[in-house]
């Protein structure tokens, strides 16, 4: 799965697809301090394992999803193992009927394809038609961990910069949310 099992400090040497590059000059931009990992089309959690090792922290769920109208959009990102139920964040969020939006609607509102969705993704979205959810949880964590834009790279970098820089930089205020690990089993 991991390419060459080396893990980078910053950008790669030569150029990279588009959506890509524009993730690292943000990030470089921003002052954010990050390490990379390349690797093989990792556009599961479950793929990702291997890679979180070599990174040195969990990869966050980036779930793309919209109402049944298909009129209100969001990311939500939370940790990597943990499960979830529309329910538990469509009472929260008063939203009904969520599922999971779309490749069109992706590549349209976060210039990114399935399996390759972040937070990053954030920086194609000028209307701000997608609302930015975060699970409480997540910013328990030293570090933070996604893709850029690209699921054949990962990334770390302290949660603190994704507070305090990247999240304002992108300009599309959270909405946060505390998402349960246990169900019930008669939901």
């Amino acid at each position: 799965m991991v390419i060459d099992n080396t893990l980078y400090h910053g950008r790669p040497d030569k150029a990279r697809e588009a959506r890509e590059d524009s993730c690292y000059d943000l990030l470089d931009a921003l002052g954010i301090d990050y390490y990379r990992v390349d690797h093989e089309h990792a556009d599961t959690i479950e793929a990702c394992r291997e890679v979180e090792m070599l990174l040195g922290c969990t990869i966050c769920k980036n779930l793309f999803l919209c109402n049944r109208q298909q009129t209100a959009f969001y990311l939500l990102i939370m940790p990597g193992t943990k499960p979830f139920k529309t329910k538990y964040l469509s009472a929260q969020i008063g939203s009904s009927r969520l599922s999971f939006a779309g490749a069109a609607d992706m590549e349209r509102l976060l210039g990114v394809t399935p399996g390759s969705v972040s937070v990053l993704g954030l920086k194609n979205d000028k209307a701000h038609a997608v609302q930015l959810l975060v699970d409480r949880e997540l910013l328990e964590e030293k570090d933070f961990g996604c893709h850029p834009c690209k699921n054949t790279s990962s990334l770390r970098f302290s949660t603190q910069q994704l507070r305090e820089k990247l999240l304002s930089a992108l300009t599309h205020e959270p909405i946060y949310v505390n998402l349960p690990w246990e169900f019930d089993e008669q939901t």
